[in-house]
């Protein structure tokens, strides 16, 4: 069995030439069974995460990686929509133009020098952060030019007229085409009754009166004081060392305006619960409950995360997901969680179903809410749901790219270097009681926002549930 074992983990490692099978059951010799691999905790790509500030005060996170003849580049930026004050769509409109325009290139110049070098360069504002990336050849004759070109595109965009009012449209036809959606009209309608006047109640996208405000003069103005270096965190990993990541984080430092980080947001109050109709011409109703939930830096984080895949963040085998799909059949797909940002993000509920299923449906969910939040997670829940987030666990620095996106958060949200493996070993030692525990302080059944979006129709009972499928027995392999 070991020596059969051994030839298969062989394969599976891409072996290129035959191995004696006495030195693969050396190189493994603690390989039993199937059961053993399977109980063994996961292999994680461990980072050596070393972090720096720049002479202008930008926050540098970097890890080496070089494996690949590639490295990537991450700013990211407290210049989110919840910065947009009076212009909703200032920040989204800022971030969509810094490629559209330096001194001496336009939109056309920029994308053709990063495509010639063979770079990629990707940008994005949400509500609490706006970024930009670029990944290159590690090649000095690709990545000094490519980096060349990276500064000048966040530090002096020049916000084009005609590219403002191209941007400008699009985000306009965005905004039309989200208020035919059931789904984006209820997310936007829980999102301001849940924040109120707190600048996380708008949408990224803005709004049609904020961007027919703007013009150059105001998104340049944005861009000194939001894409500030003091405001800025730089994200690196690749094939570089220590000294040029160095140089390449106070090249990028330098190219930006000098200004310090802009104050933290308010905290937001929480929100009354309600229930709000938006009638729309449909076969179907979007249902979607929330209330506001925590920030990035909860010490609750890990057991709230675990919490919420038993609910319903994990897919199939959560509670909503059987309930209500697996023995109702009333929605193809229900899903939970929470967003966590700089200051509390909010936890959603969601599902679609038959219009004249809607009270009904929304009924039976209070009652998986209260009945989960009153007696917590079974411990066979909670095995399973770390057996998930610990076989998932990998991906989450298996590439440069999410490596890339793990630091810049790590730096944007100052939470420890060593957050992963601390994330990873809080999920093993929870308990039931303390993700219980967990949940209470932080939800409560009767204090969520309900959003229902679709028609009025006559509304009819549940049908029965019916009873599971047989479930193989626990001694065969999940996967």
């Amino acid at each position: 069995m070991k020596r059969m074992l051994c030839l298969a983990l062989c394969l599976l490692a891409g072996c290129q030439s035959p191995t004696p099978v006495g030195d693969l059951a050396r190189a493994y010799p603690a390989v039993d069974s199937l059961k053993t691999l399977k109980e063994a905790p996961p292999l994680g790509r461990q980072l050596d995460i070393q972090r720096w500030r720049t002479a202008e005060g930008a926050q540098v996170l970097f890890v080496p990686a070089p494996e690949l003849p590639m490295f990537d580049v991450r700013l990211i930026f407290a210049a989110g929509s919840s910065q947009d004050g009076a212009t909703p769509g200032l920040a989204m409109l800022t971030n969509g133009l810094l490629n559209e325009g330096t001194p001496g290139r336009d939109a056309g110049a920029i994308a053709d020098g990063f495509e010639r070098l063979g770079a990629d360069f990707s940008n994005g504002a949400y509500r609490d952060q706006a970024v930009a990336g670029l990944r290159t050849l590690a090649d000095p004759a690709h990545s000094e030019p490519a980096l060349a070109l990276l500064a000048d595109v966040v530090g002096r965009p020049t916000f084009p007229a005609e590219a403002i009012q191209r941007i400008r449209d699009q985000l306009l036809t965005l905004i039309a085409a989200s208020r035919r959606e059931p789904a984006s009209l209820a997310g936007e309608a829980l999102q301001e009754r849940l924040y109120g006047s707190h600048p996380y109640a708008h949408s990224p996208r803005g709004t049609a009166a904020g961007l027919a405000r703007l013009d150059a003069a105001s998104l340049t103005a944005f861009h000194a004081r939001a894409y500030a270096a003091g405001n800025a965190v730089i994200a690196l990993t690749g094939d570089l060392d220590r000294a040029r990541a160095e140089q390449i984080a106070a090249q990028l430092s330098r190219a930006l305006p000098r200004g310090p980080a802009l104050p933290p947001l308010p905290v937001p109050a929480p929100a009354a619960p309600a229930r709000v109709q938006l009638e729309i011409p449909a076969q179907q109703t979007r249902l979607l409950l929330g209330q506001l939930g925590i920030t990035r830096r909860d010490p609750d984080y890990a057991a709230l995360f675990v919490g919420n895949q038993i609910l319903g963040g994990g897919g199939f085998g959560s509670r909503l997901m059987t309930e209500l799909r697996e023995r109702r059949g009333l929605t193809y797909g229900v899903s939970s969680g929470f967003t966590p940002m700089r200051q509390p993000g909010p936890f959603t509920l969601g599902l679609q179903t038959r219009a004249e299923l809607g009270d009904a449906t929304l009924a039976l969910v209070r009652d998986l809410l209260r009945d989960y939040l009153a007696q917590g997670p079974t411990q066979a829940e909670l095995d399973r749901a770390k057996r998930q987030i610990e076989g998932s666990f990998p991906l989450a620095n298996a590439s440069n790219g999410a490596i890339v996106a793990q630091l810049g958060n790590i730096g944007f949200y100052d939470l420890p270097s060593s957050y992963l493996d601390d994330f990873l070993q809080q999920v093993r030692r929870l308990t039931v009681e303390q993700v219980h525990a967990a949940l209470q302080r932080h939800l409560d059944p009767a204090n969520f926002v309900v959003v229902s979006a679709g028609p009025r129709v006559a509304q009819q009972p549940l049908p029965p549930p019916r009873p599971l499928p047989n479930l193989p027995p626990s001694g065969v392999p999940e996967h």
